[in-house]
């Protein structure tokens, strides 16, 4: 009986062990996945930028901007793989109370890479010939690495490389530092009239529009949330020898405390379940499959107690008379 006690516990041993390294390495990366159904807003605010007012044809100046960003799931849209977002972005004019811009997105990306696929009616603007590519752009992938990475630029509706630039600490959560730099990128024309440009002799003028750009992203390395973004961009229009003739925007936008705050502790969740699925259950499993395994080796092995095998019979023989005596 103590014999098939031992096998019995070493076998289910083994079996937490293998559990145990399968949660870690399959099972884990299976079950945690970017959500289908989320809802986030995020809030950047500038100071001293300067714009061209799409109400007046005014240039403004030395106001503060406020970039509210909205995102929502669409969950019936999206699969096991690929999840499905929209996204809304306000730019407004908190010192003169007026709007600037608003922009729209559908997003469809791998729920683990963050990777942009086009489906699902994905678009820029309700643009849907806008191919999408690299990542979303405020998502990156789990387990980022210290590398070069390819991310959607909206700016110029193309990925740029956003590189490594160093490790810093958010809230006691060590990031990634990464920089995308763009340099004064054609990304368009605009049609406008000539005294708007300092071309008073022009009645309207088509001029080439430029994009210039820092913008800075820092990343939990462990669950891919990016949990603050500096976005230090400029809009141009240029004439042909490549003088600025008009600014269309030159703002300096950094996330503001209370939505850094709020994605710090989404991200904190997210870091949790990490534990829970990678580190805490799989070290229990595989410890408990340890002592299981050991303890039944050494039952399956020992002998009873009177020194004789498992096998041995119940009870010794009578000895054979010897029929000539």
């Amino acid at each position: 009986m103590r014999r098939v006690v031992g096998l019995t516990l070493a076998g289910l041993g083994a079996f937490l062990i293998v559990a145990a390294l399968l949660l870690r390495s399959f099972v884990g990366g299976q079950v945690i996945k970017l959500p289908l159904n989320e809802f986030l807003i995020t809030t950047l605010e500038g100071t001293g930028v300067s714009y061209l007012s799409p109400s007046t044809g005014n240039s403004v100046t030395g106001a503060t901007m406020r970039v509210t960003s909205t995102v929502k799931g669409r969950a019936k849209l999206g699969t096991s793989s690929t999840a499905v977002w929209d996204s809304f972005t306000y730019l407004y004019d908190v010192t003169n109370h007026s709007t600037f811009q608003f922009d729209t997105r559908r997003v469809a990306f791998d729920r683990r890479t963050a990777e942009l696929v086009n489906c699902c009616g994905s678009n820029v603007n309700g643009n849907t010939a806008v191919r999408q590519s690299g990542l979303v752009g405020f998502l990156w992938p789990f387990g980022v690495q210290k590398q070069t990475y390819q991310v959607f630029d909206l700016g110029l509706n193309k990925p740029m490389p956003a590189r490594y630039a160093g490790t810093s600490t958010i809230d006691g959560i060590k990031v990634y530092r990464f920089v995308e730099h763009v340099a004064p990128t054609r990304s368009g024309s605009q049609t406008l009239p000539g005294s708007l440009v300092g071309m008073p002799g022009q009645q309207s003028v088509t001029l080439p529009e430029y994009y210039t750009a820092t913008n800075t992203f820092w990343v939990d390395p462990l669950t891919g949330a990016q949990l603050n973004v500096n976005q230090d961009q400029k809009v141009t229009l240029n004439d042909a020898s490549g003088a600025q003739r008009l600014v269309l925007l030159d703002a300096d936008l950094k996330m503001t405390p209370q939505s850094l705050h709020t994605v710090v502790g989404l991200d904190k969740k997210g870091r949790s379940e990490f534990g829970w699925l990678e580190i805490t259950i799989p070290l229990v499993l595989g410890v408990v499959g340890l002592v299981a395994l050991v303890v039944g080796i050494v039952l399956a092995r020992r002998k009873r107690e009177d020194g004789q095998p498992d096998h041995a019979e119940a009870s010794t023989p009578e000895p054979v008379l010897d029929p000539a005596s």
